[in-house]
């Protein structure tokens, strides 16, 4: 027998409303988001879970939580509006508009590079509208395992969902340092040689950190961790206060500010990974992402 469970789920509106306040992690700032107030939101949240007649979520130490069947709904919202949205992408190419969204979530670090592979892409296609999601490594395998966007960048792949991979950019880590540093002086350095340095690293769930970590084990070595940062640019400023050193990727320091940082020559470095895009298999890919793979493969050639 045909399933009514639509009849009761609510409006496409409600399904986009649900998708903004799990996106944005709270009412107050989907509502912003949606240009909507925050009764609203809270109203049309309140309908859906009635509608489901099972909480969509709660809050846990001023946190909104999505429970088990929030979450599945968001799989299934993200469905039914990624339909909608291939319809009309593939309208829009019918009419050679090529316009269309493409749903990008990229880990941290890499926020100093995607810029500049969007800028040509949306230059070739000005119509394309562009949601560009940042995250750490963690937060972005979640949206990954939930399809919540078309294409994803890692530098450290996701080993355990079944995806397609692009390579597109090697991304070398590297140690650096505040050039007052006794160790800027020497020669020959080694990851013994920083065993006992104050160090300054990524947050649980960061890639960077998840690179260090295999990296160190591989090599047996062990660092001396003095503070856990959430933010490269926030570890860079501390390098510079003569804080203790890092280890970052070149791209932190190609991108971003090199005044009082100098990279340490450790005989062992850099930790060699790549960046990547990264798709589940099991999602159909639309217009305008597949138009972008394509882009990015004509612009490595």
């Amino acid at each position: 027998m045909q399933s009514r469970l639509h009849a009761h789920i609510g409006t496409i509106r409600q399904l986009e409303i649900l998708l903004a306040v799990h996106d944005k992690g709270s009412i107050n700032q989907a509502a912003k988001s949606l240009f909507l107030t925050q009764p609203t939101v809270s109203i049309q949240m309140k309908k859906l879970a009635d509608a489901i007649g099972e909480p969509i979520y709660h809050l846990s130490n001023r946190k909104l939580m999505f429970t088990d069947i929030g979450l599945e709904l968001v799989k299934t919202a993200v469905e039914v509006l990624d339909s909608f949205a291939r319809l009309d992408m593939r309208l829009n190419n019918m009419r050679k508009l090529k316009s269309g969204t493409l749903r990008l979530s990229v880990v941290t670090t890499s926020k100093y590079l995607i810029p500049h592979l969007l800028g040509p892409f949306c230059e070739q296609f000005p119509d394309i509208e562009v949601q560009l999601n940042i995250g750490n490594r963690e937060q972005t395998i979640e949206r990954l395992k939930q399809s919540v966007d078309d294409v994803y960048v890692f530098s450290h792949l996701p080993n355990d969902i079944d995806c397609h991979t692009l390579a597109f950019m090697e991304n070398p880590l590297v140690a650096i340092a505040h050039p007052e540093n006794p160790l800027v002086k020497r020669k020959n350095l080694t990851l013994e040689d920083i065993r006992n340095e104050p160090f300054l690293m990524r947050e649980k769930g960061s890639g960077t950190r998840h690179a260090i970590e295999e990296f160190l084990q591989n090599q047996q070595a062990n660092i001396n961790i003095k503070m856990t940062i959430e933010s490269n640019e926030a570890i860079k400023h501390c390098v510079m206060s003569k804080l203790g050193i890092s280890i970052l990727s070149a791209h932190t320091l190609s991108y971003g500010e090199q005044n009082g940082l100098i990279c340490l020559p450790i005989k062992e470095l850099p930790i060699k990974t790549n960046w990547s895009f990264v798709w589940p298999k099991n999602k159909r890919q639309t217009i305008v992402a597949q138009q972008f793979l394509e882009h990015i493969k004509a612009s490595k050639q």
